[in-house]
């Protein structure tokens, strides 16, 4: 929302006032967890990468407490690709039978070491 274009071209008062009025909203969550998926679109696209980061910087400067979790997706359409496995979707979900889950879990869960 606070990275969105139409916001930051509203004069200062303007965003002052959409801020004022999400405040008791937003405090609502204060010192919750909140969990943001980042993978696709945000990882390539420099420009959304940083309004994104933003924003989590934000979440976190007003109380909610930010985790970040990779959607994968590239990264486990690449070993499906290696694994002989044709990823599917339905809707733009991805359809995640047995095998695609074995390879979700590891692609997700591994730990680099």
């Amino acid at each position: 929302m606070l990275t969105n274009p139409e916001f930051l071209e509203l004069d200062s008062t303007s965003r002052v006032q959409i801020l004022s009025e999400a405040l008791p909203y937003i405090q609502q969550f204060s010192g919750r967890t909140i969990v943001v998926k980042y993978g696709g679109a945000a990882m390539k696209d420099s420009t959304l990468k940083d309004k994104v980061m933003r924003d989590i910087v934000l979440m976190s400067c007003v109380g909610l407490r930010p985790v970040v979790v990779h959607g994968g997706g590239p990264e486990i359409n690449s070993w499906l690709d290696k694994l002989g496995i044709e990823p599917q979707f339905k809707n733009g979900l991805r359809v995640t039978d047995a095998a695609t889950m074995d390879v979700v879990e590891m692609v997700l869960g591994w730990t680099g070491q």
